[in-house]
């Protein structure tokens, strides 16, 4: 009979000072902060590399695809960062962003006659860069907060991750 009560009590959960279970959250949401400021130069340097070598596709053809996608991974990894940490994430992430976009481009210097995109996308994604997390910065907290998980949710998708496909009911390939 004990050993059934045992059975059935829950685990103590590892909650926060907010009364947030840690263990639901994203990896690098559970990280200590010293890492989780790592992870915020890091993604902002990749948002500065991956961005600048984008931000130019299309623009030759005046259909600057490129710099949307440069926009759209910047965005995303901004809420990441702001999110993860706050406003010292958001503004760790904007010193690597820029940092690595403005040491890229300052080499590159005024060309030929070109059409429009293709000779302003490099000063779109240099002032993009870094009026996007400015503008964040503006932004309510509340949007920059994780959506709460509950027990159900991790144990239902830990049990889908580990199950192994049922043998029995396979259906042979003709």
């Amino acid at each position: 009979m004990t050993q059934r009560t045992q059975e059935t009590q829950p685990e103590p959960q590892s909650q926060s000072q907010d009364g947030i279970d840690r263990r639901l959250l994203p990896w690098s949401h559970r990280l200590p902060v010293w890492a989780r400021f790592l992870v915020d130069l890091l993604a902002g340097a990749v948002v500065g590399v991956i961005g600048t070598m984008a931000h130019r596709m299309g623009a030759s053809a005046n259909i600057p695809y490129g710099l949307v996608i440069a926009y759209a991974l910047a965005i995303i990894s901004t809420w990441s960062a702001r999110s993860r940490d706050g406003v010292s994430g958001l503004a760790l992430h904007l010193i690597s962003s820029s940092l690595v976009v403005w040491t890229v481009m300052a080499g590159y210097g005024e060309t030929a006659t070109l059409p429009y995109f293709s000779n302003n996308a490099g000063y779109f994604w240099l002032y993009g860069v870094v009026l996007i997390p400015l503008i964040m910065l503006a932004l309510p907290k509340s949007w920059f907060t994780m959506p709460t998980r509950t027990e159900d949710d991790s144990t239902e998708y830990d049990q889908n991750e580990s199950s192994e496909p049922d043998h029995d009911t396979a259906q042979p390939v003709d």
